[in-house]
């Protein structure tokens, strides 16, 4: 994951150890060893990833609004 993400919110795709798949929204902390520190927004606690069981990585979508 490129070091670009740092203190940005982005969405993963992740599979934890058991091979659960579960989609976050994470706000990156840091990049070390392989390791991805972050805040899970869903829940607000502090999380580590292992770059190697993130499947797929995205800035958040955010919501157009329309021009009436």
């Amino acid at each position: 994951m490129p070091v670009k993400y740092l203190g940005k919110i982005i969405e993963i795709m992740y599979m934890d150890q058991s091979g659960k798949i579960t989609q976050r929204r994470i706000e990156v902390n840091s990049i070390r060893n392989g390791l991805i520190r972050a805040t899970c927004l869903m829940t607000g606690s502090p999380r580590t990833f292992r770059i190697d069981n993130i499947l797929a990585w995205q800035a958040p979508r955010t919501a157009v609004r329309e021009a009436v």
